[in-house]
C-alpha cells in the first residue's frame, strides 16, 4: 500500500503560514558569471541526508513495510547503491567523512567525538570557492555549531542535545517564537530511547516539518544566476522515534518485521543498564514492534517531505539541471541482535540508503540501476566536485560515485574499511572490511573474529569464523586487515598478526586539532 500523503499537491504557502521570519534564511551576493559573462550553467546540487537511518529501510532496498515512495523514485531515475556504508558509523565521525572525502585514519576520527574546527580542504567551502551559493539546513553536528566550515548560511536543528549558554539552535528559537507556552520535548522520549510515541504538539512544530518547510522556502524563493549548493539534514529518524500521528497510525497494522538475533548474539539479550537509553537488551518483541513503528513513521515523514522538496524543483523547471544525492550518517539497530543505537559493524549500524539522481546535462547513464560495488561517506565530496567540474585534490580517499553510473568499474575498491573505537562499553572496539558481499570484524578488545556471508545471510545470522569449511577466506580476509592497518604501526599490527587494543584511541595522528582530544 503506498502513503497517500506522499502525493498530495504541494501547498504554496506564505512567509507567515510557513513560520519564519522574513529574515531567518539569506540573501546571497551575486557572484556567478564567468569570465565572459555567461551563466554558469553547471548543475544545481541538492544534498539530502538523515541521521540514523539503516540501509534496507527504503522501499527501493526491497523492505517489506517502510513506504518511500519519494526516494524509491529518486532510485528508479537515478542508482541506489546497494552496497553504501559508513565508515565509522556514529554521527560526528561519518560528518568528518562528508565533510573532507577522507577514510577515518586520514580524517583522523576513529570513534565519536567532536568534529575537527577545521580541514585544510572542505565540501562547502570548495563549493563556494567555485561560485556555488552554499547554504544548509537543519543538521550539522559540527563543533562549535556556528562553525559552519564554508556555508555561507546555515538554518540549524541541533537537537536539545546542543543546548548551552552561547547556542541556540535556530529550530528552538522559531519554536520558542512560534509556540512560546509549549515545550519544545513534550514527548517525553529522550535523543537515544528505544522507545516510540506519537508526537505530543501539532504537526506544524515536529522539527521534520520546520526542516522540510524552510528548505522548500528556500528553493521557491531561490532566483540567483549562481547554481546552488543546499544540503538539507534532517535529525530524525534518529530517535526520538516520534512520528506524528498519521505516521504512527501508518504502521499500526502492517506487518513489521521481527528484530534478528544471530546464533553469536546471545551474550546481548541481557539489558545493558535500566535506563531507556540502553546499547542492547532483548527488550521482547511487542518493544521491538512499537519502536520501529516510530522509526518507520519517522521515515515516511521526511519521504513526505523529500516528495515536497523535489516537487518544487519540478514546478521551477531546474529538476534537471540539479544533481540529488540522498543517504544517512549512520544506521539504527532497532533491536536487531539484541542491540540498539549505532556504533556496530554490523549491516543494521553500518550499512546505510545512498541514492543518486542525475540531470542528463552532466551524465547519459541508465535510469534506475541497483550498484553493488562498495561506496562509501568519503565518496561523497568527490562526487560533488566532479559534478560541478571542480578539480579533486589528489589527497581524498573517496572517488566519485558518477564514474560508477557511467560505467567506469574496472579501478573500483575491491572493498571498504569500517572501524570505530570503543564506545558505550570497552569490548565494543573493531575494525572491519566488507565488499557488499562478505563481511570480516576484529574486535580490538579480545581479538575475536567474525565473519559473514551477506550474499546468503544478509541478516548475519551465523557467523562464520569458528567454520572449518570457512578457513580460508577467513585467513584471506585477515590478510588484509594485516595489510590495510600495518601503516599505522606496531599498535594496530605486531609481528605481523593484529594486535589487541584494549585502551581507547579516538584519534589517528592526523587529527588536526589536537587540543580536542
Amino acid at each position: 500500500m503506498k502513503n497517500p500523503a506522499a502525493h498530495r499537491p504541494i501547498k504554496r504557502r506564505s512567509a507567515i503560514q510557513l513560520g519564519l521570519a522574513a529574515a531567518a534564511l539569506p540573501s546571497f551576493a551575486i557572484h556567478s558569471f564567468t569570465k565572459n559573462g555567461q551563466k554558469d550553467e553547471r548543475p544545481n546540487i541538492l544534498f539530502l541526508m538523515a541521521d540514523q537511518h539503516r540501509g534496507d529501510c527504503i522501499g527501493a532496498d526491497g523492505h517489506p513495510a517502510v513506504q518511500t515512495p519519494n526516494l524509491d523514485r529518486l532510485a528508479q531515475e537515478g542508482a541506489h547503491f546497494r552496497c553504501a556504508y559508513s565508515s565509522t558509523p556514529t554521527c560526528t565521525p561519518a560528518r568528518a567523512a562528508l565533510l573532507t572525502g577522507l577514510s577515518p585514519w586520514n580524517h583522523g576520527m576513529l570513534g565519536y567525538a567532536k568534529v575537527a574546527e577545521a580541514y585544510p580542504f572542505e565540501k562547502p567551502k570548495a563549493m563556494r570557492e567555485a561560485g556555488y551559493s552554499t547554504m544548509c539546513i537543519g543538521k550539522n553536528h559540527f563543533a562549535p555549531q556556528r562553525n559552519y566550515h564554508g556555508y555561507e548560511r546555515a538554518l540549524l536543528d541541533e537537537s536539545g542535545r546542543e543546548q548551552s549558554i552561547d547556542f541556540r539552535s535556530d529550530y528552538r528559537s522559531w519554536f520558542y517564537s512560534t509556540a512560546p507556552c509549549q515545550n519544545p520535548d513534550e514527548t517525553g522520549i529522550g535523543w537515544n530511547d528505544y522507545r516510540a510515541k506519537t508526537y505530543a504538539l501539532p504537526e506544524r512544530l515536529h522539527p521534520t516539518h520546520w526542516t522540510g518547510e524552510s528548505a522548500v522556502r528556500f528553493l521557491t524563493n531561490y532566483d540567483h544566476a549562481q547554481p546552488f549548493f543546499l544540503k538539507v539534514s534532517f535529525a530524525r529518524p534518529h530517535s526520538p522515534y516520534d512520528p506524528p500521528e498519521r505516521f504512527m497510525r501508518m504502521y499500526e497494522n502492517r506487518d513489521i518485521p521481527k528484530a534478528y538475533a544471530g546464533d553469536w548474539a546471545s551474550h546481548y539479550a541481557e539489558r545493558s543498564d535500566s535506563s531507556f537509553s540502553i546499547w542492547h537488551g532483548d527488550m521482547g518483541e511487542d518493544q521491538v514492534r512499537q519502536s520501529r513503528q516510530g522509526y518507520y513513521g519517522s521515515i515516511s515523514f521526511i519521504d513526505e517531505w523529500i516528495g515536497r522538496i523535489v516537487g518544487v524543483l519540478e514546478e521551477k523547471g531546474i529538476l534537471e539541471n540539479t544533481l540529488i544525492i540522498y543517504l544517512a550518517d549512520h544506521g539504527d539497530m532497532t533491536g536487531d541482535h539484541h542491540l540498539w543505537r549505532k556504533s556496530y559493524a554490523y549491516e543494521s549500524s553500518a550499512r546505510i540508503p545512498m541514492i543518486l539522481r542525475w540531470p542528463d546535462s552532466i551524465l547519459s547513464a541508465p535510469r534506475g540501476q541497483v550498484l553493488r560495488h562498495p561506496v562509501e561517506l568519503r565518496d561523497v565530496l568527490p562526487t560533488f566536485l566532479d559534478a560541478a567540474s571542480i578539480p579533486a585534490p589528489d589527497h581524498l580517499d573517496g572517488r566519485s560515485l558518477l564514474k560508477l553510473a557511467r560505467g567506469e568499474t574496472q579501478n573500483w575498491r575491491e572493498y571498504i574499511d569500517l572501524e570505530h573505537d570503543v564506545c558505550y562499553s570497552k569490548t565494543n572496539h573493531w575494525n572491519a572490511l566488507t565488499d557488499g558481499r562478505q563481511k570480516y570484524i576484529f574486535h580490538a578488545y579480545d581479538g575475536q573474529e567474525q565473519m559473514f556471508d551477506l550474499e546468503n545471510d544478509l541478516h548475519e545470522l551465523h557467523d562464520l569464523a569458528g567454520d572449518a569449511d570457512h578457513a580460508g577466506p577467513l585467513r584471506t580476509w585477515r590478510n588484509r586487515m594485516i595489510e590495510h592497518l600495518s601503516e599505522r604501526g606496531g599498535e594496530w599490527v605486531k609481528n605481523g598478526r593484529l594486535a589487541l587494543r584494549p585502551e581507547r584511541r579516538l584519534h589517528s595522528p592526523n587529527y588536526p586539532n589536537p587540543q580536542n582530544k
